[in-house]
């Protein structure tokens, strides 16, 4: 399988295809990384050939993705509406469309995996995690917003709703061992050995028969993921929130302190969202 992306580099083993996000050094999900998402995503649907499993993993040991680029929400949400239509365009749907591709996904994640940068790991089938750097978040309500692309939906469904609650709500920064404990991810993995892991159960399934693989991940999402109009209606919150002047406002006072740009903001996102004086 051969794919030429701008920000997702691609190499196939056999069965297995990593998925190298490379979009600059936070991996923010803008335009660029969102249109090649809709063309993997449509490679994978119409012409996987023989891949049977995907690793996505980052270019950045510091970011897996930060989160959506906030300066480009309309311009990335045009280029979903390739995937997903016009009346469902949202980032959303689009990893809605991700969760339930005709072949196993799996999230390796190191460094921060915040907003729909957690949200894009969320909608894979698996999440891996480096142990000493690994960072999940949602940090939209520390905004003004909510999460707008399922993190609501795959949280509340792997943590219950308490512990839901505690990381939506809260806005906080899980290190790996704890979003471990909590059922965040599926393990969480020392560092050295996180590639290794990874490349082996990938390659283990990638080499089991594949209508059986195709037929269990349909009947687990049947029973484990959301409605396409609950992720809907979170996109839609999601997009009327971000434009009202109290989410502005608080959007503009983290921009100011570098937010969008490598530096502390960024490191320890979890904590600036509560730093607000007006």
């Amino acid at each position: 399988m051969s794919v030429a992306h701008s920000s997702i580099r691609t190499r196939q083993e056999g069965g297995v295809l990593f998925a190298t996000l490379d979009a600059g050094p936070l991996n923010l999900i803008g335009v660029d990384l969102v249109r090649d998402l809709v063309s993997l995503l449509g490679t994978l649907y119409d012409d996987a050939g023989d891949v049977r499993v995907v690793v996505i993993d980052s270019a950045s040991p510091d970011y897996f993705s930060a989160h959506v680029d906030l300066t480009a929400v309309p311009e990335y949400t045009a280029e979903a509406a390739r995937a997903v239509g016009p009346v469902d365009a949202s980032l959303g749907m689009l990893l809605h469309e991700l969760a339930h591709v005709p072949v196993i996904t799996i999230a390796k994640v190191r460094g921060r995996a915040r907003g729909g940068g957690d949200e894009l790991a969320l909608a894979c089938d698996m999440i891996f995690a480096a142990r000493e750097n690994a960072v999940f978040g949602q940090f939209e309500t520390g905004t003004g917003a909510l999460p707008g692309a399922g993190g609501i939906q795959h949280l509340t469904r792997r943590l219950g709703r308490t512990r839901a609650m505690e990381a939506i709500v809260g806005a906080e920064d899980f290190d790996a061992d704890l979003a471990e404990r909590y059922g965040w991810i599926n393990r969480a993995l020392p560092d050295a050995e996180l590639d290794g892991f990874v490349e082996r159960l990938a390659k283990r399934i990638a080499g089991f028969p594949p209508e059986g693989v195709r037929a269990a991940k349909r009947a687990v999402n049947e029973l484990s993921l959301p409605d396409r109009a609950n992720v809907r209606s979170d996109a839609a919150t999601f997009q009327g929130l971000i434009a009202r002047p109290e989410t502005r406002e608080r959007l503009d006072h983290l921009t100011g302190r570098g937010l969008q740009t490598p530096g502390e903001v960024e490191r320890d996102l979890g904590k600036a969202v509560a730093d607000f004086d007006r």
